[in-house]
Parts: C-alpha cells; sequence; structure tokens
C-alpha cells in the first residue's frame, strides 16, 4: 500500500526546540547517559512552582469547570486583563476584544489564521521564536525576516524593516522581551516601529509573553501604548512569569481604532468558537495572577536564582576563549556566539550534536531560529546556576575539540 503523505505546508516547517536533538537526547537517555538540558523554557522541569494562590483559585473553582466556556474565554478572566491592558496604556479595549487560549501559542495560529490570504507577508524578527514562522507559512503566509544581529545588540534596524514592506505586507511581529536574544526594546525604538506600521497600514502583533522577566532594572515598554489607534495584538499569559506551562492559558489583547479591527475581531470570534474555547479549569488563575503582588521579582532581583543564573552565563561566557555574548536584559534565555577569529569555519548543528554526544548536553543551534549561517546557540536561564557553571567547562573542552581540528585544515589551505 502506498504510504500517506503529510501536507506539502510542512516541508518549510521546523521547531527544533523539540526536534531531532531532543529526540537523540531522549535515545541517550534511555541507554543511562544524564543529560543537562538547555532546550526549553519549561520553569517547572526545573524545580521551579506556579504561585500557591494561583492553585488556590483553581481548587476553589473546580466545580464550576466542567462545562464548556465562552468561546473568547471566562469573563471574570478577560475582564482582569481588559483591566491590565488599559492600566498599561492601550486604547479601546474591552472584554469582547480579549481572546484566552489554551497558550499563546494556539492563539499565533489563530491570529494569523484570521488574517491571512495566501501569499501575504507577514514581516518576521530573525531569530525569530519559530512558532511564528511555522504558523505563517501553515496559514499561506510568506516570513519576510529583517534582522536583529549581535552587532546592534539584537535589536532590530527600522530602516530596514520599511524595506521589506511591499504591498502584499499585512503585519509586522515583535517578540519583546526576546526569545531568544533576551533583548529588550527601548521606548525610542518602538515608537519608530508603530510608525512604520501606521504608515503601511499594518497590523501589529506583539508577543509579550516574558513582559515581567526582566534583569538589572530594564524598563518593558509595553506596545499597545504607543500604538494608540494603530491596531496591535498584545500576547500574554502565565506560562513564564507564573510558571504555569502546564495550565495552557494564553491571551491576546486587541487595542486600537474598533472600526478598523471591526470585522477582524469577529473572524477571531469565528474561529474561537470553532474550536469551542480554551481549558476552562486553569483560567480561574488569571484573576489573582493580574491582580495580587507580583512573584517573579524575587527570582529577577540579584540573589535571585534566575538573576543568579544569568550571571553565571555571563561568567562562562567572559572565562571562554571563544564565545561572546550580548547580556540578554529580559525572558529566559541568552543567545552566545562562536566567535570566528577562534574558529573560522563554524557550523552551530554539528556543534550542537557533538556537545550532546561527547558533553552530553543539549542545545538549541540558532539556525532553529531562522538565522542563516548561524554561529549562535540559545541557554536556558532555568538550570541551577552550578550545573551552568558546569555547562560552559563542557561546551569549553568541546569548542577546543574543534578548533585543533580546524587547525591542520587551516594549515593545508596556506599551502
Amino acid at each position: 500500500m502506498s504510504p500517506i503523505k503529510p501536507s506539502a505546508h510542512l516541508a518549510e516547517v521546523r521547531y527544533e526546540i523539540r526536534g531531532a536533538l531532543t529526540r537523540r537526547a531522549r535515545e541517550l537517555e534511555a541507554a543511562g547517559a544524564p543529560i543537562i538540558k538547555l532546550n526549553i523554557g519549561n520553569p517547572a522541569r526545573y524545580g521551579f512552582t506556579v504561585p500557591a494562590h494561583l492553585r488556590e483559585a483553581i481548587a476553589t473553582h473546580l466545580h464550576e469547570s466542567e462545562a464548556y466556556g465562552h468561546e473568547q474565554g471566562l469573563e471574570e478572566a478577560r475582564e482582569a486583563i481588559a483591566a491590565q491592558q488599559r492600566a498599561r496604556g492601550a486604547q479601546h479595549v474591552q472584554m469582547e476584544r480579549i481572546f484566552i487560549g489554551n497558550g499563546v501559542s494556539e492563539l499565533i495560529d489563530l491570529s494569523l489564521r484570521a488574517l491571512l490570504q495566501p501569499g501575504d507577508e507577514v514581516l518576521l524578527p530573525s531569530p525569530d521564536y519559530p512558532l511564528w514562522s511555522a504558523a505563517t507559512i501553515l496559514n499561506g503566509g510568506v516570513p519576510r525576516y529583517y534582522r536583529c544581529l549581535a552587532e546592534n545588540r539584537h535589536m532590530p534596524d527600522p530602516e530596514e524593516m520599511e524595506a521589506l514592506i511591499t504591498p502584499r505586507t499585512r503585519a509586522l511581529v515583535l517578540v519583546n522581551p526576546n526569545n531568544p536574544t533576551g533583548a529588550v526594546y527601548p521606548r525610542a525604538l518602538l515608537e519608530q516601529i508603530v510608525e512604520i506600521a501606521a504608515r503601511h497600514r499594518l497590523l501589529l502583533l506583539c508577543d509579550e509573553i516574558y513582559d515581567e522577566i526582566l534583569y538589572d532594572g530594564t524598563p518593558f515598554q509595553p506596545l499597545a501604548e504607543l500604538a494608540g489607534s494603530t491596531p496591535c495584538l498584545s500576547f500574554g499569559g502565565l506560562s513564564k512569569v507564573h510558571r504555569a506551562c502546564g495550565y495552557r492559558v494564553g491571551w491576546l489583547s486587541l487595542s486600537g481604532d474598533p472600526a478598523r479591527t471591526h470585522d477582524y475581531r469577529d473572524a477571531l470570534q469565528l474561529l474561537s468558537a470553532l474550536r469551542l474555547c480554551a481549558n476552562v479549569t486553569a483560567q480561574w488563575a488569571v484573576i489573582p495572577a493580574l491582580q495580587d503582588a507580583p512573584t517573579i521579582n524575587t527570582l529577577t532581583a540579584s540573589g535571585g536564582r534566575l538573576h543568579a543564573a544569568r550571571q553565571a552565563i555571563l561568567d562562562g561566557v567572559a572565562a571562554s576563549r571563544y564565545l561572546d555574548l550580548v547580556t540578554p536584559g529580559g525572558a529566559l534565555y541568552a543567545f552566545p556566539r562562536v566567535r570566528s577569529d577562534r574558529i573560522a569555519d563554524f557550523d552551530d548543528n554539528d556543534f550542537a550534536l557533538r556537545l550532546l554526544e561527547e558533553e552530553s548536553v543539549l542545545i538549541v543551534p540558532g539556525t532553529s531560529f531562522n538565522v542563516p549561517n548561524s554561529r549562535h546557540m540559545r541557554l536556558t536561564l532555568l538550570p541551577q546556576p552550578a550545573q551552568l557553571r558546569e555547562v560552559f567547562v563542557r561546551m569549553e573542552r568541546v569548542l577546543e575539540r574543534m578548533a585543533d581540528e580546524a587547525s591542520p585544515r587551516a594549515a593545508v589551505a596556506v599551502r
């Protein structure tokens, strides 16, 4: 019998955060090798716990969670999200312009499905969180990448962004604070980007899932406040700031001129209704998450575990002969780079595989984030600082071996 062929759309889709390297790591684990995993932003897997008052809210309302809910989410939860967005300066945000989904991942797909016609273009960062590229492609769109280079502290260049716009461009995506680089975009840069979107009548989509994970006083500027009447989708959720990935609760807030977004809002509601509703039980945690005192600050402040993990990575890079790094201002990741003056011929996928096979460390190579010819890798800040220090010892050993192997080839080339 002939094999079942998957959709041709999938040929261009990648998600290496849980891809071939992760599958190989599982094989090695099954054979008895202890693997240090730096590939995922999943706090509970590293010993972090959900704040107790969020669990209590779910337990209290468990008996109210047995029926399908409103397709856009619980009214109480949506009102709490709308209030947060209005307090941040978003315009025209009411409960009916809030959508709760099974994580931001579902809402990214839903928002692009409601927007795109075949061949429409979406401006995406490079590096990007790869779900944005995947959702664009799967919904018939074409990714157009603006670069966020280490030489520019992983900030985008507004002029380059605008030069990419064509008559088919429909939307401009930001990830701020950024995954994978940890960059946090300053207000002046965001103002320039908003002006571009307004000038070309683009929909702004800003993934702000790491909005409160900030280090050393780095300020976070919500995009919706600056967008004003320009249509803007702001994405948030419980998974990172509140360490509740398994609850699968994310939201999007639609701000800007209601006259311009009326039909789009209705399309979002239709798609929400088609999947019936998001997980009702976990939505009860939204209200205390947004209305009670934040709990992430003790982890990101000096002396906190995330701050110490970030410092361990900064120290490891500083001690390395081969690495450099733009200090992450937020989020849960660092994006170090192998220096070209130390190893000229470098393949990040080959390095990641060797690090796994030779030193039992799992990372994600930079090419997984749609960066061509990448010399980068993404490391999560979630392991204990002591474990991160050990990782850099192991990384240095692999890089030393790669440098030694490259030296004879360089000598032959000179001859």
